[in-house]
């Protein structure tokens, strides 16, 4: 006897069954944190992770290049299946929240130029899902990730950040649709 299954539910088995590798970005237009892991199952683990610093000297549009070219080097080097991204919903002041759009137009369209699927999380659903509060401090992050992925190396904030991420991607992204691209 033969029972069809939904294209939509079949796709999820076989995302659980499959590796999937997902390069979480935390955005900044000074320092973009960056963390690659690999999820198959139930088992996460890191493949790289860091910063891309960006001189704070160097007009913006200089930053965005730099910017620009270090996400091709790292899709380029690392073949991500899609990317994960921070909402940003907070900036000191205006001009700061217009720099870190723009740093974030480039992530999005390098991950567009790339065909990699894009997953935004708001900040409070990245530390519930990492930390199981949602109103937990960077220190808790780091921590949390460390021990998530087994590292025994300290973390940068936005590294740390970005593969926070990029775990709240592994950990509710199959379940749900929160792609735009």
């Amino acid at each position: 006897m033969f029972i069809p299954i939904l294209k939509s539910a079949k796709k999820s088995w076989l995302n659980l069954a499959d590796s999937l590798r997902i390069l979480g970005i935390d955005p900044g237009s000074r320092k973009t944190g960056y963390g690659l892991i690999e999820h198959s199952g139930n088992h996460t683990r890191h493949l790289t992770s860091g910063c891309i610093r960006l001189s704070a000297k160097a007009p913006l549009s200089e930053r965005l290049l730099v910017l620009s070219r270090e996400l091709e080097k790292l899709i380029g080097e690392f073949s991500p299946d899609c990317g994960a991204v921070e909402k940003i919903f907070f900036a000191k002041n205006a001009q700061s929240a217009l720099s870190l759009g723009h740093a974030r137009g480039v992530i999005l369209l390098k991950f567009s130029e790339h065909h990699l699927r894009i997953h935004e999380y708001q900040t409070l659903k990245v530390k519930q899902t990492v930390v199981g509060v949602g109103q937990a401090d960077k220190n808790q992050v780091q921590h949390m990730v460390k021990i998530l992925l087994n590292l025994h190396d300290s973390l940068q904030e936005d590294e740390a950040d970005a593969l926070a991420v990029a775990i709240t991607h592994a950990h509710l992204g199959l379940s749900q649709n929160q792609s735009i691209a």
